[in-house]
């Protein structure tokens, strides 16, 4: 991970087909992944874009070549190839000290919220943590995915829940559902 020391007002945008739709892949000039996000969901990642960076202009580009093949691997099942990706976030010093920690939980494991803010340092910053989770830009490669809830619910995920639920499973997380749910039949 690169911190951003200077706002950036032009990117790069990519697309590329996965098993759970088409990932938006945005890139800064030196290659750097800037944000992952869904084609369902563009206006909440450049809403995050603006958030973090000012005005932005996306212009159709494509991202590095070695950035593709690592997502796609990843898709093919290559679940390492994760931790090949550079990337480069903007946000607050807390949101970035979340984001990074939030790329060390380990592929096919899962940790609440409560346990990444003890982590952290900060217990009772939980709703903090939940927070600078919904803002991260950079979907799969900072695996926002792998935050549940304290009770194993899946909670709160800003591509949506089945895609969390695609996700964890792709990586072998074993979902059971919460206590008084209905469960599902194979």
């Amino acid at each position: 991970m690169t911190i951003s020391t200077r706002n950036a007002d032009t990117f790069g945008l990519d697309r590329l087909t996965t098993p759970i739709g088409t990932a938006l892949l945005v890139t800064d000039a030196d290659g750097l992944l800037r944000a992952l996000d869904w084609e369902d969901y563009e206006h909440r990642m450049r809403e995050l874009l603006r958030l973090h960076y000012g005005t932005v202009t996306l212009r159709v580009s494509r991202a590095p070549a070695a950035m593709k093949s690592a997502l796609a691997a990843y898709f093919d099942g290559d679940l390492g190839r994760l931790a090949s990706i550079d990337w480069r976030v903007a946000g607050t010093p807390f949101q970035r000290k979340v984001w990074t920690a939030l790329a060390k939980i380990p592929v096919g494991t899962t940790m609440s919220y409560g346990a990444l803010a003890a982590r952290l340092g900060a217990p009772k910053a939980m709703r903090a943590v939940g927070h600078a989770n919904g803002s991260n830009p950079i979907s799969v490669v900072v695996p926002c995915h792998r935050l549940i809830g304290a009770d194993g619910s899946l909670v709160k995920y800003g591509g949506g829940l089945e895609r969390k639920r695609w996700l964890l499973a792709h990586e072998g997380v074993e979902l059971t559902p919460p206590a008084g749910s209905p469960s599902r039949s194979p």
